[in-house]
């Protein structure tokens, strides 16, 4: 019986954690529509990619998860650049098209 409650919860944790990312990454995504949008460019493949993450601060000191993630894009249709959203939490940190930082906060 205890085995089944132990594998239960770690069943239940990694829903958890699945879930926390399928969140970020729409925030990442909805991030990244809106600076190409707002810049004139077009969002391209649709998605987000998922690049790395490590531990860091929240602005109040406490723990939280900096995760990158990856889009491309196009200024005139043809040519394809490279984009970054960074997330502190689900929160936007940063989010930067090619040399051009979009929108950031201070650290």
């Amino acid at each position: 019986m205890t085995e089944l409650v132990a594998v239960a919860l770690v069943g239940g944790a990694l829903a958890l954690l699945w879930r926390a990312a399928v969140e970020a990454r729409g925030v990442a995504f909805a991030a990244a529509h809106e600076a190409c949008e707002q810049a004139g460019l077009q969002l391209l493949d649709g998605t987000v990619v998922f690049k790395s993450w490590r531990a860091g601060r929240g602005r109040d000191g406490r723990f939280a998860l900096l995760r990158t993630y990856l889009f491309d894009y196009s200024d005139d249709g043809a040519s394809r650049r490279q984009g970054f959203v960074i997330l502190r939490g689900h929160d936007v940190e940063t989010v930067g098209l090619g040399p051009t930082l979009v929108a950031g906060h201070p650290a």
